[in-house]
């Protein structure tokens, strides 16, 4: 028996020191199993480790992941698929994966406005299940949206408004068109501000409510006076305003006014606001041709105008409509009027204004890079309902990023000229003054 025990012990030895000679060459090192007990748990760390060389990718991280410990951890890793693998992990931490460029993957905090691009494909197909006719679209749509202003919530602040005089400021002319500062006092102590863009010809206009998105320098920046001073000399009277916030509001409300639910609401408010005292008080205005157009965040609130108001007759959101994607912004999607319907999105949204016309700007280098290929197709569909598909227009700019360049402008231009017959001949951006910041702003009396 004692001879058996010892040579089974030479036996052991001689394995281990095989093992050892093999560790100690090219062959990897075995990695001690976790286990049932402990919930097969590793390490985040090293499991993303193991996932950056299995599939030859690099991340980056705007998240803590120090520490961090992953139960199930190789269950996890799906051998077939790297985003489900991504998926999988990040959704026990609720983290969310996004793919940046070439093999660079983003590791950031979930956010409930921002979905993959999948996710809206899922969406615009699950909504498509809910009508398959005009009659049962028309229904949907009358609940969306009442339910979209309830949860707004913006009945109980039209209800408080003071309806005072506006502070109109000097009349500044230029090269065929002038440009007003106005102000008006909506909630007691409380102003909106902006600035009226007028053709300088006499007659009826068209009148385009412009709401601001995020880009620097808010309404003041070049580009910003550039197209509503070339609509204006075309023959459309244009109205912008500050965000909540921003600009002269900022000294209103404070900085950290913007990163509120309270901006979503006053921002649709005061597009309100201004569409209401230029459809009763300016005489020049046709109330046949009411437009709504911005950019980003701008076309967010483009979007939100058309479901609360049913005098917006053409509108052209530009670098914003997804399916995947609500706003960013508090501004745009404070309130979570998404969930109404049990689910909605902005495609369908914007869907709700069909037969009208409708321009959708996107380009390939931010979220509207689907719209070709996604919303655009299921916008046609809804309009092929009311046998109106070529009312709705998608100019798509796959090379180019997300900003309001000449050539998403350009697409503007073009779209308003063609349904409420601007003159095209006064396109000429050049002949546009650029204003100083203080020259746009309203004095309070």
């Amino acid at each position: 028996m004692m001879k058996q025990n010892i040579m089974m012990a030479l036996i052991v030895a001689s394995m281990s020191l095989s093992a050892s000679a093999q560790n100690n060459g090219n062959q990897p090192k075995t990695v001690a199993q976790n286990s049932y007990q402990d919930h097969f748990t590793r390490s985040l760390h090293d499991v993303m480790q193991d996932v950056s060389q299995r599939w030859g990718v690099r991340f980056k991280y705007n998240v803590d992941t120090i520490g961090k410990q992953l139960p199930y951890a190789d269950f996890r890793i799906k051998p077939y698929s790297l985003e489900e693998t991504l998926t999988n992990i990040c959704k026990y931490f609720d983290f969310n994966w996004w793919k940046q460029n070439g093999n660079v993957y983003k590791i950031k905090p979930y956010e409930y406005p921002r979905r993959h691009t999948e996710e809206g494909e899922q969406m615009l197909a699950y909504l498509k299940t809910l009508y398959q006719n005009r009659e049962q679209f028309e229904t949907r749509k009358d609940s969306v949206r009442k339910e979209v202003r309830r949860i707004l919530g913006i009945d109980r602040y039209m209800d408080s408004l003071v309806h005072k005089k506006p502070i109109l400021g000097k009349v500044r002319r230029y090269d065929g068109y002038t440009v007003q500062n106005i102000c008006i006092e909506t909630l007691p102590g409380e102003h909106v501000f902006g600035s009226i863009y007028t053709p300088a010809k006499k007659g009826k206009h068209p009148l385009i409510i412009c709401p601001d998105g995020h880009f620097g320098g808010g309404r003041y920046r070049a580009d910003e006076q550039q197209r509503l001073g070339t609509l204006a000399r075309m023959g459309a009277i244009c109205v912008d305003f500050d965000l909540y916030g921003w600009g002269q509001s900022e000294a209103e409300y404070g900085k950290n006014s913007h990163q509120t639910d309270r901006a979503h609401v006053i921002q649709a408010l005061n597009a309100e606001v201004l569409l209401d005292y230029m459809w009763n008080h300016r005489k020049d205005v046709d109330k046949t041709r009411i437009g709504a157009n911005g950019g980003s965040g701008g076309g967010t609130h483009t979007v939100l105008l058309t479901v609360l108001d049913d005098r917006i007759t053409a509108a052209a959101p530009t670098v914003n409509l997804a399916s995947h994607f609500d706003g960013g912004c508090p501004c745009e999607s404070g309130k979570p009027i998404q969930l109404a319907g049990h689910g909605t999105c902005n495609a369908e949204l914007m869907a709700f204004f069909a037969p009208k016309p409708l321009l959708v700007v996107s380009d390939g280098g931010d979220w509207t890079a689907s719209v070709p290929t996604l919303e655009y197709p299921y916008l046609q569909y809804i309009y092929n309902m009311y046998g109106a598909k070529e009312q709705v227009t998608n100019v798509h700019l796959p090379q180019e990023r997300h900003d309001y360049g000449v050539n998403k402008r350009q697409a503007n231009y073009d779209f308003f000229i063609r349904v409420f017959g601007l003159d095209c001949s006064k396109l000429d951006e050049s002949k546009v003054k650029v204003e100083k910041p203080e020259v746009l702003q309203s004095v309070i009396r």
